[in-house]
């Protein structure tokens, strides 16, 4: 089952007791995910959910509620539409429902948010509007960089409204317009959690986070691996660089050298891809990093300032291409 279909599953077995959480709930899911028509001069309520647990669960709350028998019918997928959809309609008595619900207004015009008894209300019915809009239209990603909460909405009215309502519950939504279609999105992966929670998905939410965590380690995981292996790369390189160096100076300097620094080069001489700190433990006796680097510092600047007298290439003259792509 995919997390969308676990949330959805979920949240439409949750229990609501309060009566105006159940209406703001009703009237979310009935205006994100159909609308009103018009049928023989009367107006239907019609919903089309992708759940058969969703629509079972407005059917029996529009009953409980409002007292409104509903039908269902099943549409099988095709298309670009895959799985069954089921389609709640409320012939009988529709325009009372829509009134009841607040999708009429009381001149009977069609609202184009949400119910201003929904607007208005509390943290209770803002949350219940979400569990609503959710169930309707509703998905979630896998966590990771692009992970996301979303809702597709009927309208720019009514995602400023889901904002809203998020806003109320202290939870930072975002409405945008991708392709004409309007969308909430929540892509903070607390905010996402939060908003699980709030709606009532917790079995959800605790596999989500599960996988935020495991995508977040192996990816701290890889960035490390790959930051190790190139310090380890670019330290070979300068290793071999150095190397060369050294050897050139030694031809450009022969026999006039402070002992010390003879040592140091040999060290680097005949362990080319050492790092400074093994040549240091192999000197003897045994040096620090940085007094070995020292010493190869003075090494290679006195062979310089020789070449620099004698007008011959200095020590960097013999660094190809590869060792200087540091």
């Amino acid at each position: 089952m995919s997390l969308t279909s676990a949330v959805k599953d979920e949240l439409a077995r949750t229990r609501v007791d309060k009566v105006s959480a159940r209406k703001a709930e009703v009237a979310a899911t009935l205006r994100f995910a159909g609308g009103l028509h018009i049928i023989s001069g009367r107006i239907v309520v019609e919903a089309e959910l992708d759940a058969g647990v969703s629509a079972r669960r407005l059917r029996q709350t529009m009953l409980d509620v409002y007292g409104h028998q509903s039908d269902v019918v099943v549409v099988s997928g095709g298309g670009l539409r895959r799985g069954n959809r089921y389609v709640v309609r409320v012939i009988r008595d529709g325009e009372s429902l829509a009134r009841q619900t607040g999708l009429l207004d009381n001149r009977g015009r069609p609202v184009r948010g949400l119910p201003p008894q929904v607007v208005s209300a509390g943290v209770a019915e803002a949350t219940a509007a979400w569990r609503g809009a959710f169930l309707a239209h509703g998905s979630l990603t896998e966590p990771g960089r692009s992970s996301s909460l979303e809702v597709t909405c009927p309208g720019p009215e009514a995602a400023l409204a889901l904002v809203g309502a998020a806003r109320r519950m202290n939870i930072v939504a975002k409405a945008r317009e991708v392709r004409g279609i309007d969308r909430v999105v929540i892509r903070d992966g607390d905010a996402i959690s939060a908003m699980l929670t709030r709606m009532g998905a917790h079995d959800a939410v605790l596999a989500w986070e599960e996988r935020r965590m495991r995508r977040e380690v192996r990816g701290t995981a890889n960035r490390l691996a790959n930051f190790d292996d190139a310090n380890l790369r670019r330290s070979a390189r300068a290793a071999v660089a150095a190397g060369a160096r050294v050897e050139r100076a030694f031809e450009i300097l022969g026999e006039d050298v402070p002992e010390h620094l003879v040592q140091a080069g040999r060290l680097r001489l005949q362990n080319k891809q050492a790092s400074l700190e093994e040549l240091g433990q192999m000197s003897n006796p045994p040096l620090t990093k940085d007094a070995v680097a020292g010493r190869i510092r003075r090494l290679l600047a006195m062979a310089d300032r020789r070449a620099n007298e004698l007008g011959i290439p200095d020590t960097e003259a013999t660094l190809t291409p590869d060792m200087l792509d540091l």
